[in-house]
């Protein structure tokens, strides 16, 4: 199975060189520490940072600089700051050109929740509606089940609805997953997991041919 830096290296093989890129809160965030040498992406944070570099090395962190997530970050040279209305005027506008998000739940048909628990303290929908409404691309980064063991790749979403129909890709600990007009198409596997166990974590429809290649790095 994949980790969180796994899951997050997968996701940079989405990156194009020229791409403005939003990174939400929790395993996304990660993705910042594997664009890959040569690339020029801009990283955009929603609470007002435009190019945004990987994570501060131990001791060299800067209290002032922080992501949407609160999490100390580096700029790079010739980022920029601003407010939340020129954030969310770049969101709106349609220049992220791909979004990566966190998730409580995905449906086989692209619906994605990931804003509210009903009768749990969560700490806000953030950008979330916007960017699911604004951005061309949207992969979700997420554990394959909760913590009760129960998939989150789901018929139907159970949670409020953040986006309907937007999600273009999955990534989990188990593979990556995309979407045709029956449900989930399992596209890759983690090393060493099987496509019976994916079915099993998937209560959702998944679409396979049982021959997925294990997910490779260059």
């Amino acid at each position: 199975m994949l980790d969180k830096n796994g899951i997050a290296r997968t996701i940079a093989r989405e990156l194009k060189d020229g791409y403005y890129v939003n990174l939400g809160i929790g395993i996304p965030t990660l993705v910042a520490n594997f664009i890959p040498q040569g690339m020029e992406v801009q990283l955009q944070s929603e609470n007002g940072l435009l190019g945004m570099g990987p994570f501060p090395w131990e001791g060299s962190e800067d209290p002032d600089l922080i992501n949407a997530g609160k999490q100390t970050i580096t700029t790079l040279p010739g980022s920029s700051f601003f407010d939340s209305a020129m954030s969310f005027g770049m969101i709106r506008s349609g220049k992220v050109d791909l979004t990566v998000l966190g998730a409580m739940e995905v449906a086989q048909n692209g619906d994605i929740a990931n804003w509210k628990i009903p009768g749990k303290m969560v700490k806000g929908m953030g950008g979330a509606m916007d960017l699911v409404a604004s951005a061309r691309n949207i992969v979700v980064a997420m554990q394959h089940v909760n913590k009760a063991g129960e998939s989150k790749l789901l018929p139907r979403c159970t949670l409020p609805i953040t986006g309907l129909a937007c999600v273009r890709k999955v990534v989990t600990e188990l593979g990556v997953f995309g979407f045709d007009q029956e449900g989930f198409v399992l596209l890759e596997r983690a090393p060493g997991v099987t496509c019976d166990y994916i079915r099993d974590k998937t209560w959702g429809h998944l679409s396979s041919t049982g021959l997925e290649p294990e997910i490779q790095w260059a």
